[in-house]
């Protein structure tokens, strides 16, 4: 690692052309990239010099959550096989006792978990570290880097987040002792360019040469994880930590500053996860999003926090992390085999704070501390788009598990992501076992007394009245944590006037329970359509996702949900056809599926989200009392011009101090023996045999255009037609 003073790092640190484009410095981060085998990695280089002791109380805690969701589940199954099973075994009632074990001690866990939450909500925990919610903020000593790694983005909308993240870091008095780096894989050139513009317009607007660079990588290698390992090899060791952002996330300077400043005081921590809290939704789905991760999600968060201590987890952004202890121990290899669970890893956070932690790096959750925000897809759409990468990637972690010398939490990170795609599968088969049980019990005819002398008839295998009890007892610890999370809310005044009172939160929660009931079958379908895609050997391949609040038209929910339509009839058919008890009470997985088309119109719908904020639904405290940095967010987004097609071409051609930027930014030239880029060669060739610049221009695809702007020539040959 870089052994230079602070003083020397920030002169380092800043080296930058007149464009705005930091320099390479010398690739002195020991970032391991090409390991092949996960067995084989050392766990010994780099380990701080204080290891990581969890005290008493965390151990105490653990068996607490874990030993109760364990005697829950013993309970459980216990009921559930005198439902099933009271007169003898069968293979069907067996079957279903497996699945339901399995998918009762997820809820089981859940709920335990949640009860720690509550405790530690209600003590006003969820900090640690000496990190206070307010007073005056600490001193820093050492240099941070805030990374805004960004792909095929609306420009506009990051450089006005960026641009209130820095003035509010300048309002805390703070502002020297950070670098803000924008992190491009863009493959867009149109909005490549665009970028460029924004870029040199916000340090122009903020004063923030050499303080704020830009770079864009002509290759997205491993995508996400690979533009911050890219930037952790070249310039890392010029800063003692990094603060990692989304490009839809917001951070208050003061909360950077406290995490900063608890990470510089505890040298054996990596990493200090905040909690982001969603806002900015408009439509109905991301309305009732961020209103569930703004009530229910403290109480998650604080629970899971309660009793993981050192062995926290990462999320992928809005954290702080010590750039040595990631460089020394979070490089990720290839996973062996063919995508989809060959190659790089997708969700690579948990992989990172795994290895971290298992290098003896401690691993800190700080869910008590206000100020750290992100964004929500708009629609069930968007978000299932996105949870098909998520899900290939969580799936990706059963070849990480066994890695050796990992924390046996950070396997169960890596396994609790797993199952929760892969319980929708196991709901799936287990509503159709209970069909084929009632179907068994409709037409077989019960023998009341067999071949066996007794004073005693055999009563049919399911026992309806005990299966009543067991489906009370199943739902009241499934919604256990909402009524937690509301009791908590109205001990927090503040919070629950921001969501308008008590009466109004209470009609919320009903509201998104009875909505996100509707919803959840057909997410249950769309996740285990995409493990089954997965399994069949299908990559997610990497979109960027839409932020902005555009409905999805018609015809695309139709030809994207008639399928799940299509499923809850012949379901509600088959229950129908079997009893009517049955049907009823599977009414509300039916109703969810019969209904996705208008369901999945109505939810992404932002007439029908801004109806329920009129009536004071939905509502969270950062709507109704917004915090600076979203006051300032949106004062940035306001000061935007209007939306226009940009054509990169035209951009750099109109404006020549643009051009003379592009140029400066541009990667080094090719040196021989490297790799001929093909789409470079067909764009000159086409640029060549063109006299004229439209027909050329036109006839270049998105590719051969970047290629064209990436190089000197094909600049120059632009600039002559």
């Amino acid at each position: 690692m870089d052994t230079l003073d602070p003083g020397a790092r920030q002169k380092r640190a800043g080296q930058a052309d007149a464009s705005g484009a930091f320099r390479a410095l010398p690739d002195e981060s020991p970032m391991r990239m090409d390991v092949q085998s996960l067995s084989a990695w050392p766990d010994t280089h780099g380990r701080p010099r204080t290891p990581v002791t969890e005290p008493p109380m965390i151990a105490l805690r653990r068996l607490a959550v874990i030993g109760s969701a364990c005697l829950l589940t013993g309970y459980g199954a216990y009921e559930m096989n005198r439902v099933l099973n009271s007169m003898g075994l069968s293979v069907l009632g067996a079957v279903l006792l497996v699945l339901f074990v399995l998918l009762f001690q997820w809820i089981a866990l859940a709920f335990t978990s949640a009860v720690g939450g509550f405790i530690s909500l209600l003590r006003h925990g969820g900090l640690g570290l000496g990190i206070a919610r307010d007073g005056p903020l600490p001193a820093l000593s050492t240099r941070t880097a805030l990374l805004l790694p960004t792909y095929n983005e609306s420009p506009g909308r990051v450089m006005a987040g960026l641009r209130a993240m820095y003035d509010s870091l300048a309002a805390t008095g703070r502002l020297d002792d950070f670098d803000f780096f924008i992190l491009s894989d863009t493959t867009n050139p149109d909005i490549w360019v665009e970028e460029e513009a924004a870029f040199l317009a916000l340090r122009a607007a903020t004063g923030g040469q050499g303080r704020i660079f830009y770079r864009r990588r002509p290759v997205n290698t491993e995508r996400k994880a690979g533009n911050i390992a890219e930037w952790v090899r070249r310039f890392g060791g010029a800063y003692p930590q990094m603060v990692t952002l989304d490009a839809d996330s917001l951070m208050a300077g003061e909360t950077v500053v406290r995490i900063v400043a608890a990470m510089e005081r505890h040298p054996g921590v990596a990493l200090i996860q905040t909690l982001p809290e969603i806002v900015n939704g408009t439509t109905l789905f991301a309305r009732m999003q961020q209103f569930a991760g703004r009530v229910y999600g403290p109480l998650i968060a604080h629970g899971i926090a309660w009793w993981h201590g050192a062995e926290g987890n990462y999320w992928g952004h809005n954290a702080v992390i010590r750039t040595r202890a990631f460089a020394e121990q979070a490089g990720l290899p290839h996973l062996p085999g063919r995508k989809p669970f060959g190659g790089h890893i997708l969700s690579h956070d948990f992989v990172e704070a795994a290895l971290m932690r298992r290098g003896g790096w401690a691993i800190h959750m700080v869910p008590g501390l206000a100020g750290s925000y992100e964004e929500s897809p708009p629609s069930l759409t968007d978000i299932a788009i996105r949870d098909r990468r998520w899900c290939q990637g969580n799936l990706q972690h059963a070849k990480v598990v066994p890695t050796r010398g990992l924390h046996w939490i950070s396997r169960l990170h890596m396994m609790m992501g797993i199952g929760s795609y892969i319980t929708s599968p196991m709901w799936l088969v287990f509503l159709l076992a209970g069909i084929l049980i009632s179907l068994q019990t409709r037409f077989e005819k019960p023998e009341y007394f067999g071949d066996t002398k007794s004073l005693y008839p055999n009563w049919p295998h399911v026992d309806p009245e005990q299966a009543k009890y067991v489906f009370i007892g199943t739902m009241a610890i499934l919604l256990a944590p909402k009524l937690m999370a509301y009791v908590a809310l109205l001990f927090d005044r503040a919070a629950c006037r921001g969501c308008g009172g008590a009466l109004r939160a209470a009609l919320s929660v009903l509201v998104e329970t009875l909505v996100g009931g509707l919803v959840a079958p057909v997410a249950m379908l769309i996740q285990t359509s995409g493990v089954i895609s997965i399994l069949l050997g299908q990559d997610s391949g990497w979109n960027a996702q839409r932020r902005d609040d555009g409905g999805v038209p018609f015809g695309d929910i139709v030809r994207a949900y008639w399928r799940y339509m299509l499923f809850g009839l012949v379901l509600g058919g088959s229950a129908w056809s079997v009893s009517i008890p049955l049907f009823l009470w599977m009414t509300p997985v039916l109703l969810g599926l019969v209904f996705a088309i208008p369901l999945a119109a109505v939810t992404g719908s932002r007439g029908a989200g801004q109806a329920l904020r009129r009536a004071g639904l939905l509502l969270i405290p950062e709507e109704t009392a917004p915090p600076d940095i979203l006051l300032r967010a949106a004062a940035a987004r306001a000061a935007l011009p209007p939306p226009r097609a940009a054509d990169a071409i035209a951009l750099l051609l109109d404006d020549p101090a643009l051009m003379a930027a592009h140029r400066a930014m541009l990667p080094p030239p090719r040196r021989a023996g490297d790799p001929i880029n093909a789409d470079l060669l067909v764009g000159l060739l086409k640029l060549e045999e063109s006299p004229d610049r439209t027909v050329a221009v036109a006839a270049l695809n998105r590719a051969e255009k970047a290629a064209v702007l990436a190089t000197a020539d094909g600049l120059d040959r632009l600039t002559v037609l």
